[in-house]
């Protein structure tokens, strides 16, 4: 395993805040540990971010915002610097990738992809806002009237550990873009790409204050309660689980906060039997074991006619065990290391559990030759009974049950029979039937014979338990900006008059 346990090349002495252009430790000097997902052993430390670290990063970023230039400056400027930091992430996407791997137990080749993604969000953001037309109402020889969008102030960015790098770019670009400042608060589990960052915006002339970042933990009085909570914050956004969300959303009412949250999901993938079978054994393989299993989208229950049913599964199993396990430096892995004890334990328990209320048609244990570290079988269940937990509760990981059904109708009630609502996926011919189950199904998002391929200009963002708002094209800009509504008289005066003489 020595090719994952070495830490790649410019890792930094520590891992340190970002206030106002410096690099700083905590104020209260604590740290914490930093685990390699391959072995679960220490390899650096990071400083652990409280109410007073936050503080000075709010500070920095609300001076950065009140008396900057960056709020006022023209949109084309802004995108200079955006376009500019694209073209520094592409140029470093090998050495972000490696860090990205190694933090996070990712496999390279798909943190390859995220930072060309990462780079792709800057870019695309940079073009909206160059590229914005705001409203306007006219009533001839009345009125004019037309929207003013201004950047609110400080948005606190509260990110997840899986593809962290990708999922800040997602924030940052918007965020940035409109004119804001902000203040990144990483997840704990993997700070090390996150570091990065302020080089690539001081290179790209990003002005001081913009950007701000601590690291550490969510708990009452560490950096992520303490951000939510700072009455000069005014905006969160949260990529995280559902519970997390909940809590957020309580601790960002007395100020009346703008929300926008991405949260879990239990996401159907309905199998109807005019289906591409191969095609949808492909694409559910794929996204349910994609990101090593650790995908907010995941399809990670597959609905499957009764028709097919048998051999589905029996297909699905056998391509489950052909999935390359391995160390996440090596090109050909497709599945790596979890990103952390906690999450290992948290997945392997619901292995257990699903051992007692399903059938095990693959994995299902540790893969061999990796008796250490966070590494987890491809492990298939069928003939899951809707109210079993693996079928109801969010795993996170390699895992996917799999449950037969016998009409459009009980499909349909499977498919909503979750506290969840992120996406959902469709296989089957009928066009008439797609489009009819897709407007009835209870999801944020739907993809039809197809997995997960996404266009920047659609909303993404999910339903009940899975989240508030939406992000993604002018949705992330309606986020980011106050709407101000501007109204000319252009006529005789028509306002009534009380109490004239």
């Amino acid at each position: 395993m020595t090719q994952s346990t070495t830490p790649p090349a410019g890792l930094p002495e520590k891992i340190r805040h970002y206030i106002g252009g410096q690099f700083v430790d905590s104020i209260d000097g604590e740290e914490f540990d930093v685990l390699n997902p391959v072995t679960n052993e220490s390899y650096i430390t990071a400083a652990s971010g409280k109410k007073a670290d936050i503080e000075a990063a709010v500070t920095a970023a609300k001076t950065a915002f009140d008396e900057g230039p960056w709020p006022t400056m023209l949109p084309r400027e802004r995108a200079r610097i955006l376009y500019r930091i694209a073209d520094i992430v592409e140029s470093r996407k090998d050495e972000l990738a490696a860090m990205e791997s190694f933090d996070s137990g990712l496999p390279i080749t798909q943190a390859k992809g995220q930072a060309a993604r990462a780079a792709e969000n800057f870019r695309f953001f940079a073009d909206l806002i160059v590229a914005q037309v705001d409203d306007a109402f006219k009533v001839p020889g009345r009125q004019a009237n037309y929207v003013n969008r201004k950047p609110i102030g400080v948005a606190g960015l509260i990110t997840p550990w899986n593809t962290p790098f990708m999922l800040e770019s997602w924030k940052l670009g918007p965020a940035i873009a409109t004119g804001n400042t902000v203040v990144l608060k990483p997840a704990e589990f993997t700070p090390l790409s996150a570091s990065l960052w302020p080089g690539i915006f001081e290179e790209a002339g990003l002005p001081t204050g913009v950007f701000n970042m601590v690291n550490g933990f969510g708990e009452e009085g560490y950096a992520g309660d303490s951000l939510v909570k700072h009455p000069d914050v005014p905006l969160i956004s949260f990529t995280g689980e559902s519970s997390t969300g909940q809590t957020i959303f309580a601790n960002a009412a007395p100020w009346l906060k703008g929300l926008s949250m991405e949260l879990g999901g239990k996401s159907p993938a309905v199998v109807f039997a005019d289906a591409d079978l191969e095609a949808a054994v492909n694409a559910t393989i794929f996204g349910v074991f994609s990101l090593n299993g650790e995908r907010c989208t995941a399809g990670s229950r597959i609905l499957v006619e009764e028709s097919i049913y048998d051999e589905f599964v029996e297909r699905y199993a056998a391509q489950a065990k052909r999935v390359k396990v391995g160390l996440p430096s090596d090109p050909d892995t497709e599945v790596a290391a979890l990103v952390h004890p906690e999450h290992f334990e948290k997945v392997m328990s619901y292995v257990e559990i699903g051992k007692t209320e399903a059938r095990l048609v693959a994995g299902g244990g540790r893969p061999e030759g990796f008796e250490t570290g966070n590494f987890v079988e491809p492990t298939v269940f069928a003939d899951v009974a809707p109210d079993a937990r693996i079928f109801q509760e969010e795993i996170f990981g390699p895992v996917v049950a799999i449950t037969p059904f016998s009409s459009d109708e009980e499909a349909l009630e499977l498919a909503n029979n979750t506290k969840y609502g992120l996406a959902a996926y469709i296989w089957t011919s009928d066009l008439k039937r797609a489009h009819n189950f897709s407007q009835a199904v209870e999801s944020g998002m739907v993809w039809l014979n197809s997995n997960n391929v996404r266009d920047l200009r659609t909303p993404f963002g999910g339903v009940k338990a899975s989240g508030l708002g939406h992000e993604g094209g002018y949705r992330s800009i309606d986020f980011y900006t106050e709407q101000q509504s501007v109204h000319i008289n252009l006529g005789e005066v028509h306002n009534p008059v009380f109490g004239k003489q």
